[in-house]
Parts: C-alpha cells; sequence; structure tokens
C-alpha cells in the first residue's frame, strides 16, 4: 500500500462521521499522488502527510447568549487552527444552523492551500457556530457574538490567529465580535479581518473574493485562447460573492443572467440589474422574489416546488458561488450537454468530486475554488499589512494587488500542472503548487 493509501485510510477510520472533510483530503492527496511519491521515504519517515490531515489545534465551547424575549439560547462555537507552517492561522467564521466540526475541519484544510498560493505568510485556519443569523435583531446578533468571542479571544490574536467572516458573518457580525476583542483584550490590534472602513477595514475587501473570481477566471481563459467578452454567464449564490462577481465579470463585457439564494433562483434574459440585486439583498435583506417583482425581464423559480436550479440555464461559463457540493453530477452533465467552455468556484468545494472529474474528462477548464476564491483571504491579508502598518490604501491600490495575487496564483498552479505531466489539471496544479511551499515549512521546522 502506498503512503497516500495508508493516510487516507488511517483518516477515514478517524473521521467517520466527517465526510465533508474527507472528501478535502481525498481530493487533495490523490491529487498530490506525484509529489509525495518522488519524496515518499523523506514523507513517509517525517509522518507529513499525517501532521499535515491532523489540526494542530480544534477549539469547541458553548455560547450561551439571551434573546429579544429574555429566553437563553445556547449554540456551539468552534475554531480549527490547522496549520501554522507559513504563518498565523487565517480563516473565516462561519455562522449557519449546518455548522459542526466536520464542516469547520474541511473548510481549514482547504485554507492551508488556498492561503499558501497567495504566496503571503498566512497559514490554514476556520471557525464559526451553528448559530442562525437570519431573523435576528440587531441585539440578538450582538449579544451573540459578544458571547462567541467572550471565549474566542483567549485563543487568536495579530500574530497568532486572525479569524474573518465567512457565510452569515458580514461586516456588522465582524464589528461586534471586534468591538468585544478590544475591550477584553484593552487593545487596539488587526486580530480581525473585514473591518468596517472607519476602524482598520480595507477597501476592497467586501469585492475581494467576487473579483478575485473573476480575475483568476480571465486569465485561465486567456490562457485557453478564448476571450470572456460576450460570453453567458450562470452565477449561483446572492452574497458577497455573487454580487461582485457578476459586477466584475459585466465589467469585463460578460452577461451574467442567473443568480440565487437558499429559497429561489432567478433568470434575467437581458442581464442581472447589480444595483437591483444589491438593493434588494444588501439594502432590504429580501429574497430574489423581489428582484423579479422588480424587473419585467426575469423570471423567479422556486427549488422547492420546481426542483430546478441555475445550472440548468444554458452558459458558456459557470461559477458557483453559494455553498458546498451544490453542483453535483447531474447539473455537470446538463452544463457540459449545453456547451459549457469553464467552470471557476467562487464557494468552497461547491462541485462534488464525481462533477468535477465529469468537467474534466469532457474538457472543460475547471478552477478550484482553493484558488479561484483565494481573493477574500488574500486581501484579508492586505488588510492585516495595512493595520500593521497603520496605513489605509486606495480602493485602487489593493484592487491592483489583488488582481496581481490571481494573476500569480493562476500562473503558478498552471506551472505546477505542467511540472508534473498534468497540463491544464488546475485541480491538481493548485493542491500542488499550495502543498510544496508548506511542506518545506513543515520539514524545516521540525517535529512540531
Amino acid at each position: 500500500m502506498s503512503y497516500v493509501d495508508e493516510v487516507l485510510a488511517k483518516v477515514k477510520e478517524k473521521n467517520a462521521s466527517e465526510p465533508e472533510f474527507l472528501q478535502a483530503v481525498e481530493e487533495v492527496l490523490d491529487s498530490l499522488r506525484p509529489v509525495i511519491e518522488a519524496n515518499e521515504e523523506e514523507y513517509k519517515k517525517q509522518a507529513l502527510l499525517e501532521r499535515l490531515c491532523e489540526p494542530e489545534r480544534q477549539i469547541k465551547f458553548r455560547v450561551p447568549w439571551v434573546d429579544d424575549n429574555g429566553q437563553v439560547q445556547v449554540n456551539t462555537g468552534y475554531r480549527v487552527q490547522f496549520n501554522s507552517a507559513i504563518g498565523p492561522y487565517k480563516g473565516g467564521i462561519r455562522l449557519h444552523p449546518s455548522v459542526y466540526i466536520g464542516i469547520i475541519k474541511f473548510l481549514g484544510f482547504e485554507q492551508i492551500f488556498k492561503n499558501s498560493l497567495t504566496g503571503l505568510a498566512i497559514g490554514g485556519g476556520k471557525g464559526g457556530s451553528d448559530f442562525d443569523p437570519k431573523g435576528k435583531s440587531d441585539m440578538e446578533i450582538m449579544r451573540f457574538c459578544q458571547s462567541f468571542m467572550t471565549e474566542l479571544f483567549r485563543h487568536i490574536g495579530a500574530d497568532t490567529d486572525v479569524p474573518a467572516g465567512d457565510i452569515g458573518t458580514g461586516g456588522r457580525e465582524i464589528g461586534y465580535m471586534f468591538g468585544q476583542y478590544k475591550r477584553l483584550r484593552n487593545s487596539f490590534e488587526g486580530v480581525l479581518t473585514g473591518k468596517g472602513l472607519a476602524f482598520g477595514g480595507s477597501l476592497a475587501r467586501t469585492e475581494a473574493t467576487g473579483y478575485g473570481l473573476l480575475y483568476l477566471t480571465n486569465e485561465m481563459l486567456k490562457t485557453n485562447g478564448i476571450d470572456i467578452a460576450g460570453k453567458t454567464i450562470c452565477v449561483s449564490g446572492a452574497g458577497n460573492v455573487a454580487i461582485y462577481a457578476i459586477q466584475k465579470a459585466q465589467q469585463l463585457g460578460a452577461k451574467v443572467v442567473t443568480c440565487s439564494d437558499s429559497t429561489g433562483w432567478i433568470y434575467d434574459k437581458e442581464g442581472i440589474d447589480v444595483a437591483l440585486l444589491k438593493e434588494i439583498k444588501e439594502v432590504k435583506r429580501a429574497r430574489l422574489d423581489a428582484y423579479a417583482a422588480a424587473r419585467p425581464s426575469a423570471e423567479y423559480h422556486d427549488k422547492k416546488a420546481e426542483g430546478s436550479n441555475v445550472w440548468d440555464i444554458k452558459c458558456d461559463i459557470a461559477l458557483p458561488c453559494a455553498t458546498q457540493n451544490e453542483l453535483g453530477i447531474d447539473d455537470a452533465k446538463t452544463l457540459v450537454a449545453n456547451g459549457v467552455t469553464a467552470v471557476a468556484e467562487g464557494a468552497n468545494m461547491p462541485t462534488t468530486l464525481e462533477a468535477t472529474e465529469y468537467f474534466q474528462k469532457n474538457g472543460v477548464l475547471f478552477a478550484p475554488g482553493k484558488a479561484a476564491n483565494a481573493g477574500g483571504v488574500a486581501t484579508s491579508a492586505l488588510e492585516m499589512s495595512q493595520n500593521s502598518e497603520r496605513l489605509s490604501w486606495s480602493f485602487e491600490e489593493v484592487d491592483q494587488k489583488l488582481e496581481q495575487i490571481m494573476v500569480n496564483i493562476f500562473r503558478n498552479l498552471d506551472a505546477a500542472a505542467k511540472k508534473y505531466g498534468f497540463e491544464g489539471n488546475y485541480v491538481v496544479g493548485a493542491n500542488i503548487a499550495g502543498f510544496e511551499k508548506v511542506a518545506e515549512a513543515m520539514l524545516a521546522e521540525g517535529i512540531v
């Protein structure tokens, strides 16, 4: 049995109840086989893969808070500090009912390689809670965030672990968490990213993941002789990533015709009106049926009633920007049959392994999330730099740095894929390019 297979068997036995984590580990280790085999004796002696797949620290805690009716509620909080070989732990905080330790471990594991790919000095981590911010008042959100940070604060710091936002954690939640951290520590430091501009946030952070997705997608298309201008794009999701991916895609000359939320999706044959979408989702915090009601060219589709989704619409490029495993094998077959040429992941692992392999077998250009959606964490690291220097850069400066980082990520993963004989396989390229830097640091730092 090869070293990779030995480690996969151990990981599966130890984490049998965590399918998302197992999926991420299997995908990464399978694609690293050529690198592992070339260094198998040393890596096995140093138990490099076992150490890579086992978090350095897992923190689980209760989060009691009081709702507006005076009733005490209790949620569970998590922080998984996965790997600090190349820098302090860096990764978001997810607030969603689906959160459990397996989801956080999967996200933290992916974050190791994503952060490495940026070329910046940040390690991998992730956190969150099964708290659902939807339908909660601002005061309920504040009380939860303060309670959450009352435990988390002792485990994080500007040079230790720097959390950020994720699903359910936007500027409001980051603000409440930062305020509580500052109060408890009696210290104003760059310990959270995604902060408001008035207290250390970075311009372009809100737009970063969506913009970065398009910068990398555009570079991938150009490398393969394709012009994004004039192409039809389907996007899933309607949060920050989706909204700003749509905006940047349309700035680059493409037409985006779909987006979705947890209850339904819209098809707008004239192209998504970004200003209206922002009004509906960011200001009114309403469902997408409100978009269709205000836009004659748009059709609203209820997911449960119809069993349909955005991938049923014919497009040249698909950008899944909602959540993990949202694009399955049937969706992949529909997209390929409709002539899709490229898929790039705006969310974390939104495409199942089966669907990913189907795209690759059918010649579809596929950019994995750990590369394609790295713009958010890259700009978070730029926010950390600004905080350390007590400086604030202009939107144009940050956006220019972001574009260059995303272009470099694609070029590095493209080169890594070619180096090991996997030209055009950007999943393998991304994993290898991210892994090599982390492995070198781990070996240099000894058995820790």
